[in-house]
């Protein structure tokens, strides 16, 4: 089965990220955001002009199924003989079972629904980005391609935490996040920096959602994210690593429901809270409150801290990657983290790292040890390559 364009959809739980793909070539991308209330959708074409940008209407905006049916209208808009062979999707959780992308059958829609527990801010949206691309486009071939399978090269030792083994037996495990990044990037390296792409390289995606893989000959050796997106990282509005007795705490003493403190954690926690400013980065670095500089100090810390025990997994380093929303476009955040890092071989060049990622630049010195780069991910060229594969096999 020849598969030539493929529709890549990301739901979230208000919004919906889409590209269009015709061969390796994005021609169509945008984006759906306030599904449930004040909904709005963009689209734009590979040389940046508009295709669409307006609101949505009240029956649009009900819910996932609507909003593709406006995506569609975009796309006929766009395209009026345009043929979609296949739909790939992101996935955020597939548990301990899958480590590589499936075509979505009945039986495996029905057994992703079990995953929710795992994810439950992420995975029930996904799927229900596969029920509408379903009957959005009857027939069609869907793919789930999942953000932890990457992950599943770890070895028990990165992978398990000190419980009883009952419980990993049961699931209960580091799964990691951000797999399609991650792989883009081990992808990518052998275009732009072929010269350590098989070497020891941290990768830092940070965006709103921030983790760091340690990957040796392209293959992911642990990373800071665990059971679920809330671990590792402080992230725009998540916590990160917390010792579980401050959960207890809460809970005991201060009388807190499961329901609140996973609120707190997963949307007041953060930038957001250290700050008590906002979550979004730009607001934080453009800020004079001391409250928004401390908030900055403690996120470069977080990452030094985990990329030191990264480098200590592998036995050594050879590159550092940034990306993401803030990797590739906060000179500020990768000058923080770099700062001081040159016990470990790392030479930053000042006016290399002010550069904006918008391809991949190194933004070390030619006589720094430890090559330091910044790469824009493509999260959706990774999908769509996978729903290639999988279909065309």
């Amino acid at each position: 089965m020849t598969i030539e364009t493929i529709l890549v959809l990301n739901a979230g739980s208000s919004s919906i990220k889409f590209q269009l793909f015709k061969g390796e070539e994005s021609v169509l991308s945008g984006q759906i955001d306030g599904l449930g209330a004040s909904a709005w959708i963009k689209g734009k074409s590979a040389e940046g002009a508009t295709i669409m940008d307006r609101a949505l209407s009240e029956e649009e905006a009900q819910n996932h199924n609507t909003a593709l049916q406006v995506i569609l209208a975009l796309l006929k808009e766009f395209d009026p003989n345009l043929e979609v062979d296949a739909i790939g999707h992101r996935v955020v959780h597939g548990s301990s079972k899958y480590s590589a992308p499936v075509l979505v059958t009945e039986e495996v829609a029905a057994e992703l629904e079990t995953f929710n527990p795992l994810a439950p801010l992420h995975n029930p949206h996904n799927l229900a980005g596969i029920a509408g691309a379903k009957a959005a486009f009857p027939g069609k071939p869907n793919v789930a391609c999942f953000d932890t399978a990457f992950h599943r090269t770890q070895e028990f030792k990165n992978e398990a935490y000190a419980i009883p083994t009952k419980y990993y037996d049961e699931g209960i495990r580091r799964y990691g996040m951000h797999g399609q990044s991650f792989h883009f990037i081990a992808e990518e390296l052998h275009n732009v920096a072929p010269e350590v792409a098989d070497g020891k390289v941290v990768v830092a995606h940070l965006g709103n959602g921030a983790s760091m893989c340690a990957i040796e000959n392209g293959k992911s050796v642990t990373t800071t994210m665990g059971f679920t997106p809330v671990d590792g990282l402080a992230m725009g509005t998540r916590s990160g690593l917390i010792d579980p007795g401050v959960i207890f705490y809460l809970m005991e003493e201060k009388g807190m429901s499961v329901k609140e403190v996973a609120n707190l954690l997963n949307k007041e926690s953060g930038m957001k809270g250290l700050s008590g400013i906002s979550q979004d980065m730009r607001d934080l670095e453009n800020s004079d409150s001391p409250d928004a500089k401390r908030a900055l100090d403690y996120y470069d810390n977080r990452i030094k801290r985990e990329l030191g025990a990264l480098v200590a997994v592998m036995g050594g380093l050879d590159a550092i990657v940034f990306t993401g929303g803030i990797g590739e476009n906060s000179s500020q955040t990768r000058a923080g983290v770099c700062k001081g890092l040159e016990f470990l071989g790392v030479e930053i060049d000042e006016e290399a790292n002010k550069a904006r990622a918008k391809e991949a630049i190194t933004i070390s010195k030619a006589s720094s040890k430890v090559k330091v780069m910044a790469i824009p991910t493509n999260e959706e060229a990774m999908i769509a390559r996978q729903t290639r594969a999988i279909c065309e096999s």
